[in-house]
């Protein structure tokens, strides 16, 4: 379980920073689907198939290293 929370932390990064530059770039990433909204004053770009990608990923490493 703590492995998936580990997972779950990373795929987050990962998907805020990757959504970040191509969102900031003006693509939508093709089939990672980058969207932006806002919340109140800042802007968010973000990818839920990057996020769900990353955090299988990571759940799987993080598991085979315990």
């Amino acid at each position: 379980m703590f492995a998936f929370l580990k997972g779950a932390v990373a795929g987050a990064i990962l998907s805020f920073v990757v959504a970040a530059l191509i969102g900031h770039a003006g693509g939508t990433g093709g089939m990672l689907h980058v969207i932006h909204f806002k919340v109140q004053d800042y802007t968010i770009y973000w990818s839920w198939a990057l996020f769900t990608g990353g955090t299988l990923l990571g759940w799987g490493i993080f598991t085979m290293l315990d």
